[in-house]
């Protein structure tokens, strides 16, 4: 599980990451997810699908599951978001106690 590598986009301008607010959930605004991707191939067809005029602004980073944690406490996200598929696009939600 450790060994798992994930892919994340992160704003070339202001560093943050792309995350979700998923809206089945709209009691909590203030929940986010971090989006992941398998591949950084399915990152970068994302962009390209849903935000094609502003994706020279991202760039593709790899974590590791082991620095996820980290990652989540650091930025303040409620979770992760998984793309299971990046062109429709299929995401499972996940809050931390389910990680």
């Amino acid at each position: 599980m450790y060994s798992q590598v994930y892919y994340i986009l992160r704003s070339k301008q202001d560093g943050r990451h792309l995350a979700a607010r998923p809206e089945a959930d709209p009691d909590r605004p203030d929940r986010t997810f971090l989006l992941l991707f398998h591949a950084d191939y399915e990152a970068l067809g994302y962009l390209s699908t849903h935000a094609a005029a502003v994706r020279d602004r991202f760039t593709v980073e790899s974590v590791s599951a082991y620095q996820l944690k980290a990652t989540l406490d650091r930025w303040g996200f409620s979770g992760v978001g998984l793309v299971r598929d990046p062109l429709p696009p299929v995401v499972e939600f996940m809050t931390r106690d389910r990680l």
